[in-house]
């Protein structure tokens, strides 16, 4: 039922939604630090958080880091679909929730699986097929990954992290960071 709800939710996003320009470059405007931190180095990682991926939440659904912190995330996706964990802020993951569009419209983002044969495609006609960025990963079901990020010191936003596979974060799909400063 959750399955077929999902599906038909992530159906009607696909139909209901323009085709959207993607952004530039990556969602925090390059590789580098970002008002939601930057990329950390697994030897500074104070510690590891488990973070678990299911079909409408994560697990923990709230984030406690010390402003300045390096963290390693150890992301494993147990749902039934692909999701996504992107450390931003709301209008951050709305921009992204664009690219995710282009990727479910262009065949490369399957409710279950990710087409790379897709993405290459996409990648030769439009110069974006997949993104690779430090404050992400997309993970398909039973798969695993993981993020080393250093939160900022003075953080003046709110800190989210979400999926932003089309309907999953309107679904609920997002959780906080709060910051101890």
């Amino acid at each position: 039922m959750l399955k077929s709800n999902l599906l038909r939710l992530a159906a009607a996003a696909v139909v209901a939604t323009p085709v959207a320009a993607f952004a530039s470059g990556s969602h925090d405007g390059g590789h580098g630090a970002s008002p939601t931190g930057m990329p950390g180095k697994a030897s500074a990682a104070s510690r590891t958080i488990e973070v678990t991926l299911h079909d409408n939440y994560y697990e923990p659904e709230t984030i406690e880091v010390k402003a300045g912190e390096t963290v390693r995330f150890r992301i494993r996706n147990a749902g039934e679909f692909v999701h996504e964990f992107n450390i931003g802020t709301a209008e951050m993951h709305a921009s992204h929730q664009d690219e995710m569009m282009m990727m479910m419209q262009h065949g490369v983002l399957m409710p279950d699986h990710v087409d790379m044969a897709a993405a290459k495609k996409m990648q030769a006609s439009m110069g974006h097929g997949m993104h690779d960025d430090p404050n992400s990963v997309l993970l398909e079901p039973g798969k695993s990954g993981e993020i080393v990020w250093t939160f900022p010191e003075d953080a003046d936003v709110a800190i989210e992290f979400a999926c932003n596979v089309p309907g999953h974060y309107q679904s609920g799909m997002v959780g906080s960071v709060s910051i101890d400063h």
